[in-house]
C-alpha cells in the first residue's frame, strides 16, 4: 500500500487506520506528500491499494490518478479528500476511482472500506453517499440505490448485500423496494431489465 498526503498527520493517521484492518497483513511500502512523488511511488511499487489525497502539491490528485491508472493499472485507488462538494464528489465517481471517502469518516468505517477494497471491491463512504444522495440522479435513483442495484446483478443475497455495504439486510430491502417502486417494476428480472437498458449499473461495472 502506498499513502500519499501532503500533511505528515494525515499520513500517520492512515497508517494507524490501516493497522487495525481485519484479515489483512498490510504493509505501507512508500509515502508521498505531493502529487509527483505519489506517481513515483506507485509506478515503482506497484502496491495493490493508493490512498490519495484529493489535494496535494505540484500534481492534483485527478492527474496522479490518471497517471496511476498509466503506469500502475492494477493498483486499487481510494481518495481521501477533504473537499465535501457534490460536485467535486461526483467528478471522482465518475473518474472510476475505486474507493471514495472524506476525512471526517470514522476510522472504523475506512478500515472496513480498505479491507473491501484490498479484497477487490470497491466502496464509497457513508459522508460521501449522504452528500451526493441529496443530488437529483437518473430517475431519483440514489447513489447507494445504484450500489445495492448493482449487487442485486452480481446475484447477491440481502445478507451478502448488507454485509459488503456495512448496512442492515433491512436496509438493504428497503433499498429493493423504493427501487421497485420508482422504476414501476414488479420483480427483481424486471428491475434488472430496466437497469440494463438505461445504463443504470455502467458506473459501478467492472472492467
Amino acid at each position: 500500500m502506498v499513502i500519499a498526503d501532503d500533511h505528515a498527520l494525515v499520513r500517520n493517521g492512515l497508517k494507524d487506520i490501516v493497522a487495525a484492518i481485519q484479515g489483512f497483513a498490510v504493509t505501507v511500502v512508500g509515502e508521498a506528500e505531493n502529487g509527483v512523488e505519489a506517481i513515483s511511488v506507485t509506478k515503482t511499487n506497484q502496491p495493490n491499494l493508493l490512498l490519495l489525497d484529493a489535494g496535494m502539491p505540484l500534481s492534483r490528485g485527478m492527474e496522479v490518478f490518471g497517471e496511476v491508472r498509466r503506469w500502475s493499472p492494477d493498483t486499487s485507488v481510494a481518495v481521501v479528500t477533504g473537499f465535501t462538494s457534490a460536485r467535486s464528489l461526483s467528478d471522482w465517481i465518475s473518474a472510476g476511482v475505486d474507493g471514495l471517502f472524506i476525512k471526517t469518516c470514522p476510522p472504523q468505517e475506512m478500515a472496513h472500506g480498505f479491507g473491501l477494497l484490498l479484497a477487490g471491491e470497491k466502496y464509497v463512504a457513508e459522508d460521501v453517499v449522504r452528500i451526493l444522495g441529496r443530488e437529483e440522479e437518473t430517475q431519483n435513483i440514489s447513489l447507494r440505490e445504484r450500489q445495492v442495484l448493482h449487487l442485486i446483478a452480481e446475484g447477491c443475497s440481502n445478507a451478502a448485500i448488507a454485509e459488503r455495504l456495512g448496512i442492515s439486510a433491512k436496509t438493504v430491502d428497503n433499498h429493493r423496494t423504493r427501487l421497485m417502486a420508482k422504476l414501476n417494476v414488479h420483480s427483481v428480472g424486471q428491475l434488472l431489465a430496466y437497469a440494463l437498458k438505461e445504463g443504470l449499473l455502467d458506473s459501478f461495472s467492472q472492467s
